[in-house]
């Protein structure tokens, strides 16, 4: 299963660690699982996303894991992939940049045909902003092409685009990350892949400790010392500590979090999906990205 991770510590800049091969419990062992790309998404103090993606194993590239090593901006977005559709090419690694923000996903969506359709009909420019073969980037192009009919509306334009897909294309999941130079919004759909949130006061449930944030399974894992004397807000595939303040999303729900690290929640996709698809109705290559591994 592709993992996301998400955190803002809006508005403050802080500087953060993503270790891909030289920790022990890092990307690089997890990558031996899922050997499809890794990418971790920021923003400069002047607003340009810059997005470091490898296609291919951490493990497999040593100097893409020391060029994503410390990294600063006020949000951030790591994914690590396991491929369901497109070729495994960086055109087709996460996160994707569209109109200035940022974008990771986990899940499969169908019918792309349709979705294509749906962008013709709206009016948007898919080669511009479409460059490779996933579900995941097209249902971006999706979301930006709404967000822009919705007058630059980031929650209005996630939760247009989510319903339009949930009432019409076979999906398994749509669970996402996206941020802007100061905000965060992340969605679980339906309840097929878990999604948590965490609220962290500076510190976090110790005195002044710096986060220090490895899942399970070691697929991702980010340390900040600034986060010590900083608050944040942290959204990941599974709980990455022992702070009990960790949050299942609702199936449907999509966070806000705003400039000053304030959540905002709202039911983005009230129904189920109409063309639900199971592990079984996935092609052998969708079905094994969406395991646990």
């Amino acid at each position: 299963m592709c993992r996301l991770f998400g955190l803002s510590s809006a508005p403050h800049r802080i500087k953060a660690t993503f270790w891909l091969v030289e920790a022990p419990d890092s990307l690089e062992v997890q990558s031996r699982g899922n050997p499809d790309g890794t990418g971790v998404g920021v923003f400069t103090p002047d607003g340009a996303a810059v997005a470091y993606r490898q296609p291919q194993a951490a493990w497999e590239d040593r100097d893409f894991a020391l060029e994503a090593g410390e990294l600063e901006s006020a949000t951030f977005v790591a994914h690590v992939r396991f491929a369901s559709t497109g070729e495994l090419t960086t055109a087709n690694t996460h996160p994707f940049e569209q109109d200035g923000r940022l974008f990771a996903h986990n899940g499969v969506i169908e019918g792309l045909d349709q979705l294509d359709a749906r962008l013709s009909e709206l009016g948007a420019d898919s080669a511009a902003l479409v460059h490779g073969q996933t579900d995941s980037e097209r249902f971006f192009a999706l979301i930006t092409t709404e967000i822009g009919r919705h007058h630059g509306d980031v929650t209005a334009g996630i939760t247009a685009a989510a319903n339009w897909v949930a009432a019409q294309l076979p999906l398994f999941s749509i669970n996402l990350v996206l941020t802007t130079p100061d905000g965060l919004w992340a969605l679980r759909y339906p309840e097929t892949h878990e999604l948590f949130v965490l609220d962290r006061a500076a510190g976090g449930p110790g005195t002044a400790d710096p986060l220090d944030h490895a899942d399970a399974d070691s697929r991702v894992h980010a340390r900040s010392s600034d986060l010590a004397q900083v608050s944040c807000v942290v959204v990941a595939s599974e709980r990455m500590d022992d702070d009990p303040g960790w949050r299942l999303l609702e199936p449907g729900e999509l966070i806000r979090v705003g400039p000053d690290s304030a959540i905002t929640s709202s039911l983005a996709v009230a129904r189920p999906p109409a063309h639900p698809l199971a592990v079984t109705d996935l092609h052998s290559r969708a079905a094994a990205s969406q395991s646990a591994h």
